[in-house]
């Protein structure tokens, strides 16, 4: 592993019951780069992400975070490595309130951010502090989701679908967001439809499909690499 490669995916197969969902999936991110997973549904690329944590039936292959090996190890011993995981149904807490929903979660490694920092970032979320967490918004609990993991001190962020079903506006600000958290050096993988909205955004590009990746296109690329992309996305 390079100085700066933050995390190293290494012949990565992963397994729902029988079914062999992830074929050898071989893919780098440095540290503070923005890599986006690619495809259309199906190809494997949430499975990717929930296989780096641990939460799929089994798996095989090398998973180096930080230059630490992680397949071996159960998923509350990965998150301590520094990842925080916002899946795209949010798993906001019904019970607690918005602040109450950002504290819970432990704290994983030092420099997460203050709850005022957090209502810096996210304003909406200051007013809705005592609302109950499943009253808020789509985009408010997506913003919940985010504010979430990034109090615990995660420095890899892995992002699932955080657009999905959300206004243009709130979209926006997330971009926002995302580009403030990407000049604070935070290391960032996204699964995303929303190619338009990860296009700015993102250093490089991994195209899976049927469990593997097939393309990784670089940003300087995109431009010469479009159509390449619509055909693979079906966009």
């Amino acid at each position: 592993m390079s100085r700066r490669e933050f995390l190293r995916v290494s012949d990565l197969h992963a397994f729902y019951g029988e079914s062999h969902i992830l074929h050898g999936i071989d893919f780098s991110v440095d540290r503070g780069e923005l890599v986006t997973l690619l495809g259309r549904n199906g190809a494997g690329r949430t499975t990717t992400l929930r296989a780096i944590l641990g939460l799929v039936g089994r798996r095989t292959g090398s998973i180096r975070v930080d230059g630490r090996e992680a397949i071996g190890l159960p998923t509350h011993r990965i998150a301590h490595l520094g990842i925080g995981y916002c899946p795209e149904e949010r798993g906001i807490y019904a019970s607690l309130t918005a602040e109450e929903n950002i504290l819970l979660p432990p704290v994983v490694a030092g420099g997460g951010m203050e709850l005022g920092e957090l209502y810096e970032m996210f304003p909406l979320l200051k007013e809705r502090r005592n609302s109950q967490g499943t009253r808020l918004s789509g985009g408010e609990q997506q913003m919940l989701a985010l504010a979430r993991i990034l109090r615990t001190g995660a420095t890899l962020l892995l992002l699932d679908e955080i657009t999905e079903g959300l206004a243009p506006v709130i979209i926006q600000m997330l971009g926002r967001v995302i580009q403030r958290l990407k000049e604070k050096g935070l290391t960032i993988v996204m699964v995303e439809k929303n190619f338009h909205f990860v296009a700015k955004l993102a250093d490089r590009h991994y195209v899976m499909e049927n469990g593997r990746i097939v393309q990784m296109v670089g940003k300087e690329e995109l431009e010469s690499k479009i159509d390449m992309l619509h055909e693979y996305l079906g966009v």
